[in-house]
């Protein structure tokens, strides 16, 4: 028995979809004695890292607090409302405000996922809002025959993503709302601050990375010290990690490094240094992605995390960015929450 029938109008747009992730496996192996494209550091930098290194957080240049980062994701507004003349919950979803980047360009494509928990099947959604961190949709959904006694058993459930031709769609936050806590006999209109998305997406683990940049030899060094709390990829309940270091000019990939692999390992400790050639004109036009992996000898390599620096990535990237360009050959390290 159908309880409801689903009808919304929105204007013509591309409708999101995803594409299968096309990642070519990385065969890394543990060195041995030989030496890198990039040398480590000689120092030991997990445990230096408070006394040699200038270790910030994304709030304060003075707190020392070794922890991970609680960054803003934006928020979204929308608008409910139901008619018992009709029997139909109105939807309306209005707009997005200081939403995250996610791309290499410093910005996103952002559309919006609608669903009626705990109904998973039925699923709406809006048209792509192409490099807006500010989207505008202005769309309604009509979801009509909804009889207000199954209205209110219900939960809004708004889920934000950052459209991607070539890849996984990316999360970027979600918003949930029971509808027997709202008013829904007037059309009422919400802003709601997003929050990290509940499909695993914020548990996949923190990094702690450090950058210096040196102005005279225009370099940027990046140092991938140590992660804690990684998401286990295997079935033993475990990871076999390593770290891919990307240098992006625009969207073109310039230079990629990589660690060695850390076996059946969680809390892995890697202290290796990559130094990247950044001419100074170029600083803004650059994007570091640092990607951590899970080695599979047998399939494709599982992707665990990333982080994107820049001067345009989320709060706490682009705080980590900024302090190392305002304390010059100077080692500025902080901790960084892994993102899908």
């Amino acid at each position: 028995y159908v309880y409801y029938c689903v009808h919304f109008t929105r204007t013509p747009g591309n409708k999101p979809g995803s594409s299968p992730r096309g990642q070519t496996p990385d065969e890394t192996g543990r060195r041995q004695g030989q030496n890198h494209e990039a040398n480590s550091s000689g120092n030991d930098l997990a445990n230096s890292v408070t006394s040699d290194m200038l270790m910030l957080s994304p709030g304060s240049e003075e707190d020392e607090h070794e922890g991970p980062v609680c960054e803003k994701l934006g928020r979204i507004q929308f608008s409910v409302g139901y008619s018992f003349q009709d029997s139909t919950l109105t939807v309306k979803i209005l707009k997005g405000q200081d939403l995250p980047a996610k791309d290499f360009s410093g910005t996103s494509d952002p559309f919006v996922k609608i669903y009626l928990l705990p109904d998973k099947k039925h699923k709406l959604e809006t048209k792509v809002k192409r490099k807006n961190l500010n989207p505008h949709w202005n769309e309604t959904f009509l979801f009509e025959g909804f009889p207000y006694e199954k209205v209110v058993q219900r939960t809004l459930y708004l889920q934000v993503l950052d459209y991607d031709r070539f890849s996984r769609n990316d999360p970027i936050g979600e918003v949930s709302i029971p509808l027997n806590k709202l008013d829904l006999a007037n059309m009422q209109t919400f802003w709601k601050e997003l929050k990290p998305c509940s499909d695993g997406s914020g548990s996949r683990g923190d990094l702690l990375v450090s950058l210096c940049y040196n102005p005279t030899a225009n370099t940027i060094t990046v140092s991938i010290i140590k992660a804690r709390n990684l998401k286990a990829m295997d079935i033993g309940g475990t990871s076999d990690p390593y770290v891919k270091v990307w240098l992006m000019h625009k969207d073109k990939r310039v230079e990629k490094k990589k660690t060695v692999v850390m076996k059946r390992c969680l809390n892995p400790v890697f202290n290796e240094s990559f130094p990247f050639d950044v001419p100074a004109h170029v600083l803004r036009e650059t994007t570091i992605i640092i990607t951590v992996m899970d080695k599979d000898r047998l399939s494709r390599n599982d992707v665990i995390g990333k982080i994107y620096l820049s001067w345009k990535s989320g709060p706490a990237e682009v705080k980590h960015w900024k302090d190392m360009i305002s304390h010059p050959r100077t080692t500025v390290a902080q901790w960084h929450s892994l993102k899908a």
